[in-house]
C-alpha cells in the first residue's frame, strides 16, 4: 500500500517536471519555427515602409507600424532568427573554448591548474555584457559576427568553471582509475568516459547562457554595439521605440514579449533537462 501511495505521489510531481519541459519545449520551438520561416516568407519586406507611421495594430499589421512605417510583426520575426543566431552561436564558441579549457585544467598540475582557476574565477566577475563590449570595441566594428564572437568569449569562463568542477569529480572516479590500470590512454578516458558523463550537466548550462547570451545581444543593440541595420534585433528595435513609449506603446511592448518568451523558454528547458537527468532528485521524489 505504501508503495501504491508514493507511486500516486509522485505522478504531480512528473507530470510538473514534464509540464516544464513541454512549455520550454513549445515556447522554444515556437521561436525556431518562425526563424525558419522568415528563410522563405515574412508578411512584409523588412525594410518596406507599408504602412503610416506609429500604426496601431490591425489586421493588416499584427503588430502595429514602427515610427518608419515597417511592419512589426516582421520586424520580430526577423530578431527571432537573430537571437536564434546569436546565442546558439555563441554557446558553440563558448562551449569550444570552455569545455577545452575545463578538461585542460582538470589534468593540469597543481599550480597551472590553479593559475587556471583564478583566472576563471576574474573573468566571472566581470559582468557578461561589460566583457562583451570591450570584445566588440577590440574588434572596430559593431556586426553580427563580433556580437556573437564578444558573448561566446565572455560566456566561455561560466563554462571552463563547470567543466573544470565536473571534470575533476569523474576523474577521481574508481572506474577511471581501473581504465588507466587497464591501459586506456588519457583520450580514450576523455572520450569514453570523461565527456559522456559530464555532457548532461553541461547541455542544461548552455541552455541557460542561451538566454544569458540572447539578453546580453539584445543589450549590445540597445547600445548600438549589436547588429547593425537592417538587423532588426530586439534590442534595436526597443531602442528605437523608447522615444514614442507613450504614444505607440506597441512598438516596446511586442519585441519584449519576443524576448521574454524565448528566454523564459530556455529557461524552462534548462529547468526540465535538469529534472529529467539529476537521477538524485528522482530518488527523492
Amino acid at each position: 500500500m505504501s508503495g501504491q501511495a508514493e507511486t500516486t505521489a509522485a505522478r504531480p510531481r512528473l507530470s510538473r517536471r514534464s509540464l516544464t519541459l513541454n512549455i520550454g519545449l513549445f515556447l522554444v520551438g515556437m521561436h525556431v519555427t518562425v526563424a525558419l520561416l522568415t528563410l522563405v516568407w515574412t508578411p512584409y519586406d523588412p525594410t518596406g515602409m507599408t504602412g503610416g507611421r506609429l500604426e496601431a495594430p490591425s489586421w493588416a499589421h499584427w503588430a502595429g507600424t514602427d515610427r518608419l512605417g515597417r511592419d512589426l510583426f516582421t520586424q520580430i520575426m526577423i530578431g527571432s532568427r537573430i537571437a536564434l543566431i546569436v546565442g546558439f552561436g555563441a554557446v558553440a564558441i563558448a562551449a569550444t573554448i570552455g569545455v577545452t579549457l575545463g578538461v585542460l585544467s582538470a589534468f593540469a598540475t597543481r599550480y597551472l591548474d590553479d593559475i587556471l582557476a583564478a583566472a576563471f574565477d576574474i573573468l566571472i566577475a566581470f559582468p557578461t555584457l561589460l566583457l562583451a563590449m570591450l570584445v566588440v570595441a577590440a574588434t572596430e566594428s559593431a556586426s553580427l559576427f563580433s556580437a556573437t564572437l564578444a558573448l561566446g568569449i565572455a560566456i566561455s569562463a561560466i563554462v571552463a568553471r563547470l567543466t573544470r568542477i565536473l571534470a575533476k569529480r569523474i576523474l577521481s572516479m574508481d572506474y577511471i582509475t581501473a581504465a588507466r590500470t587497464a591501459g586506456a590512454s588519457w583520450p580514450s578516458i576523455v572520450l569514453r568516459h570523461l565527456l559522456p558523463n559530464i555532457w548532461p550537466m553541461l547541455a542544461v548550462n548552455f541552455a541557460l547562457q542561451f538566454g544569458l547570451a540572447v539578453i546580453a545581444e539584445a543589450s549590445l543593440s540597445y547600445l548600438g554595439l549589436g547588429a547593425p541595420p537592417p538587423n532588426a534585433s530586439w534590442g534595436r528595435l526597443l531602442q528605437e521605440a523608447q522615444g514614442t513609449v507613450y504614444t505607440a506603446p506597441f512598438g516596446a511592448i511586442a519585441p519584449g514579449i519576443a524576448l521574454v518568451t524565448l528566454v523564459i523558454g530556455m529557461n524552462l528547458l534548462a529547468d526540465g533537462l535538469r529534472e529529467a537527468g539529476d537521477p538524485t532528485r528522482r530518488g527523492r521524489q
